[in-house]
């Protein structure tokens, strides 16, 4: 034993000592590694954007443009305050589109997989990280899960390139690079959820495109289901006997929002000639069709939303606050947040204690999730909304569908965030990271002790309603 092991230490030294082993294991506990670690790859990418190679010019204020693309790219969500395709150089759309990729895989599945081709193993607290952000169940799967998420990425992704590479190059005249470069960026922007595109009124110039449209829609639904319903989809195919509840709620949900969003659309633009008038039969179809998937955290739009109806803003809101599928690249509190709550209000006006789902009961733990999970996205949203109208002259209406697009990370703007203040762009910027990284997973990250009660205090029952 040596002299320095035998010197005893103060209780001051060993409680600072404590106290500082306690700080280091609460930042780096896996909930709150996932935002970390977020956050860290937007700061780099800020720091790249701002690199002379990446700018064409140096107009407005770099800083706060580089680091609400950065945030706007890793949070896949495509709100921009600068023409993405004149602002920033190929570098800098290359540096975007790596950000868009890196932030829809997921950061920490990312640095699990890369773990794994090194080390060819996994630890405990590897494994935590990755179900944090891969929502899968059991410590055995996730291996397993990360290497097929990262294969379903690539196959919808690839299909996705293939398509548009070759409707650029035939029918648009794009040399074989261009057309490449521009299919590769615009499949990882729509399975990713980005709703970044290089050109400067974004997909309005393919509105009657049906080539470049249904590729790109069916993209960001895929995406937009999220990993593990896709994985399950492989899995039981049509026996429908054997999905989950969560694969009846994410996939029934989804076709129920997608018509109701896409019928919706028609009704009040189909006539307008601000919007769906002038175009064709076939065009119409597509605006339609485009106008109901979209919102569903993609960002890119077809038609200029600053002239749409204030009913079709009022319906692409709530498209854009219930998001898409968990545990993929869709933002928004998820259909099956919004489904699980809307069962729980269903029995609760038929007098049912217990709330089923495809004749399976769901947890009260879940319920509580649910309910916590679309609160906070509705405070997150009221707070944002109310700061915006302090910094800003625009109607609430417009101020409305900016915040709930950026919580929702979905990226549609009616026009007014190339003319945001500075300050209104961090409210986004704080928004768009919420949105990503998930209401809970905030929470979490700030209060991770959960310590069971050992005791029930009594009942009592205050009036409600």
């Amino acid at each position: 034993m040596t002299e320095r092991s035998l010197i005893r230490r103060s209780p001051l030294q060993l409680a600072v000592a404590d106290q500082g082993q306690r700080l280091v294991s609460g930042l780096l506990h896996p909930v709150r590694l996932v935002p970390l670690a977020f956050l860290a790859v937007i700061i780099v990418g800020a720091g790249m954007l701002m690199l002379p190679i990446s700018r064409t010019g140096d107009s407005g204020d770099i800083v706060t443009t580089a680091f609400f693309t950065a945030v706007s790219s890793v949070c896949v969500t495509g709100l921009i305050t600068v023409d993405t395709a004149t602002y920033w150089t190929p570098f800098g759309h290359g540096v975007i589109l790596a950000l868009i990729q890196v932030g829809g895989f997921g950061i920490m599945s990312l640095a699990t997989l890369l773990a794994l081709f090194v080390r060819k193993t996994i630890g405990l607290r590897g494994q935590l990280v990755a179900q944090s952000e891969t929502h899968t169940l059991n410590f055995g799967d996730v291996k397993s899960v990360l290497f097929k998420v990262l294969k379903i990425m690539a196959v919808f992704e690839a299909c996705t390139a293939l398509v548009l590479t070759a409707r650029f190059w035939i029918a648009y005249d794009d040399n074989p690079g261009t057309a490449l470069w521009h299919g590769v960026f615009h499949a990882v922007s729509a399975f990713n959820n980005a709703g970044f595109a290089l050109y400067s009124d974004n997909l309005i110039g393919f509105a009657e495109d049906p080539w470049i449209i249904v590729p790109i829609c069916a993209a960001i639904v895929a995406g937009g289901l999220g990993f593990p319903v896709i994985i399950q989809l492989f899995r039981t195919g049509l026996k429908f006997k054997n999905w989950t509840v969560h694969l009846r709620l994410t996939v029934y949900g989804s076709l129920l929002l997608l018509g109701a969003g896409i019928v919706l659309f028609a009704a009040f633009e189909w006539n307008r000639p601000e919007t769906l008038g002038p175009l064709s039969f076939t065009g119409k179809l597509l605006g339609s069709l485009a106008g109901g998937v979209f919102p569903r955290t993609a960002g890119f739009n077809s038609i200029d939303y600053g002239v749409a109806t204030p009913e079709t803003l009022m319906v692409t809101n709530i498209l854009m606050f219930i998001g898409g599928g968990s545990a993929g690249t869709a933002g928004g509190i998820k259909i099956t947040t919004f489904l699980v709550l809307g069962f729980a209000i269903w029995n609760e006006v038929r007098g049912r204690e217990q709330v089923t789902i495809a004749h399976r009961s769901i947890s009260s733990s879940t319920q509580r999730q649910a309910l916590t999970v679309a609160l906070l996205g509705v405070g997150a949203v009221v707070l944002g909304t109310l700061l915006l109208l302090m910094v800003t002259d625009y109607s609430l209406e417009k101020v409305l569908f900016e915040t709930i697009s950026a919580f929702g990370t979905v990226g549609l703007s009616t026009g007014i965030t190339y003319h945001l203040p500075p300050t209104a762009e961090w409210v986004l910027m704080a928004l768009m990271f919420t949105g990503r990284i998930g209401s809970v997973t905030v929470a979490s990250a700030i209060a991770l002790a959960s310590r069971p009660r050992l005791f029930m205090l009594p009942e009592e029952r205050p009036i409600i309603g």
